[in-house]
């Protein structure tokens, strides 16, 4: 593996064993493989393992930069956690703490002698200031989360590429393989919160337009009853041949297998969007309150540039299309219009599918239709 150009040798810096601790939702997770992968970059021949919570590190299944994942349950107290904490003390060299909270310092201060990690800015962060061998400040003009990520390594990697890695790709069920056309559009229509959701009706009306241009659209969702009830009620208002609810029977390293293969992705402010730009898949996201000069998808070959308009209504980067509502109030960076996780955002209520159909129209410009499916 070649060594990062320019980065510094000084006495001290050859870590062998590093502890990345991302404690936060799987979406941040993904965000944090540049940050691994430069410091696999940086110190080829180390040890580099991750910490977070329980059911968010299997987006990082078979990625090569990673030794071990190590689990802990979001609830759990310092007594359920103390085999943890034995199994961490002073085991690492290096922490490289991506998150500011308590818990993940704490776990950083354990782990590893020398450690680097984000902090809230101003009083609020001294104390954590003060335990690390650098800081990022977190707070005023912010950047991308992938960057202030990967600026954790700013002693050691003065230029840290920023590409997202995804997980290794897995075989697909046979029973979908076999069904799959090519050409075939991939839609996340379900999101975790309702304010970062497109409305039922807007996504149904989508797949129909797809599907009317001859396209095979397959529908993705996690396991919940919440994702396959959405999806299910998708399927039956768009009342389109050749559609495919896979909801819920993929993993992520399939995942990556379908969104490889896919002529299109279109899908909300999810964790899903940022795995199928890594993925390579030319992508429509649909942003609402959020700030995509912060959370927007990393496209293929790392953060854009220049970067994301915190507004910008249509905007292209490299296998990107990110849409976004016109009001002038976006993006807040609420959670939605009522300020709660089950909030509308008017933002996504009133972006047209026409919209959302013309930008499809223009990433899968040259991309044949099946044939079968323009017949029916």
């Amino acid at each position: 593996m070649t060594r990062l150009p320019g980065a510094p040798t000084r006495d001290g810096d050859t870590f062998q064993r590093i502890l990345v601790i991302v404690t936060r939702q799987i979406g941040d997770v993904l965000l944090a493989t540049p940050l691994v992968h430069a410091a696999r970059l940086r110190w080829p021949n180390a040890r580099i393992d991750v910490l977070g919570f329980s059911g968010t590190l299997a987006i990082l299944e078979g990625n090569p930069d990673i030794g071990e994942l190590i689990n802990v349950a979001p609830g759990a107290g310092w007594r359920r956690s103390w085999p943890l904490i034995r199994s961490l003390w002073r085991r690492y060299d290096l922490a490289l703490i991506a998150q500011y909270s308590d818990r993940a310092h704490l776990y950083g201060l354990i782990a590893a002698r020398t450690r680097s990690g984000q902090v809230p800015a101003g009083p609020k962060g001294r104390w954590k200031r003060r335990m690390l061998a650098h800081s990022v400040d977190l707070g005023g003009q912010q950047g991308h989360a992938a960057r202030e990520k990967l600026n954790l390594l700013a002693p050691w990697v003065p230029s840290p590429p920023s590409k997202v890695i995804p997980p290794a790709s897995r075989p697909l069920p046979e029973d979908i393989a076999s069904r799959l056309v090519p050409g075939y559009v991939v839609m996340q229509t379900p999101s975790r919160v309702r304010y970062k959701q497109y409305p039922l009706a807007h996504c149904a009306e989508v797949v129909a337009g797809l599907a009317r241009q001859g396209r095979q659209v397959v529908l993705t969702g996690g396991p919940s009853a919440g994702d396959r009830d959405f999806v299910a009620n998708v399927v039956q208002l768009a009342g389109a041949p050749g559609v495919l609810d896979v909801c819920g029977r993929l993993d992520f390293n399939q995942l990556a297998t379908l969104l490889s293969d896919a002529a299109l992705f279109i899908g909300p402010d999810t964790s899903i969007t940022h795995l199928a730009t890594a993925c390579g898949a030319p992508v429509v996201a649909l942003y609402g309150p959020v700030d995509p000069n912060l959370w927007g998808p990393v496209p293929v070959d790392g953060l854009p540039h220049p970067p994301y308009e915190r507004s910008g209504y249509h905007q292209r980067r490299n296998n990107v299309i990110l849409l976004q509502g016109n009001q002038a109030c976006v993006p807040c960076n609420g959670a939605g219009c009522d300020r709660h996780d089950n909030s509308l955002s008017q933002c996504l209520e009133t972006m047209a599918p026409e919209r959302v159909l013309g930008a499809a129209g223009e990433l899968l410009a040259g991309v044949p239709t099946a044939p079968a499916l323009q017949k029916a």
